[in-house]
């Protein structure tokens, strides 16, 4: 059974930094290009970053470019979303997602739970 655990969310002030964790278990972490959406109240999920299976592509949203970073252990089958100078309009639920050789981001494989993101002015 294929689990993806994020953990890292919380409350912090605009300026702030979190970091998100997604730990993947019950598949093939190396064959999954990974990603970090987001959903704010009243609105669609969005992409905010993702990275290929090897780690050398990645994609941002272009509003948090410059501030998040988003990484991968292969070893420890685990993704990561840096994020750093936090402003308002990045609270949202934040889901990690997986896609087999990500050829689909429209319709990720697999899914976590979600973990809040809740930055105050």
């Amino acid at each position: 059974q294929v689990q993806l655990v994020e953990s890292g969310g919380g409350l912090v002030q605009a300026g702030g930094s979190l970091r998100l964790s997604c730990a993947a278990s019950g598949l093939t972490f190396s064959n999954y290009a990974m990603g970090w959406f987001r959903q704010a109240p009243g609105k669609e999920r969005e992409i905010a970053a993702t990275i290929s299976m090897g780690g050398g592509r990645i994609y941002y949203l272009d509003p948090v470019k410059g501030r998040f970073t988003i990484s991968r252990d292969n070893a420890k089958n685990t993704v990561y979303l840096q994020m750093n100078s936090l402003k308002p309009e990045d609270t949202a639920v934040y889901y990690c997602a997986a896609d087999f050789l990500g050829h689909n981001w429209n319709r990720p494989d697999y899914w976590g739970q979600g973990t809040q993101v809740t930055v105050s002015s």
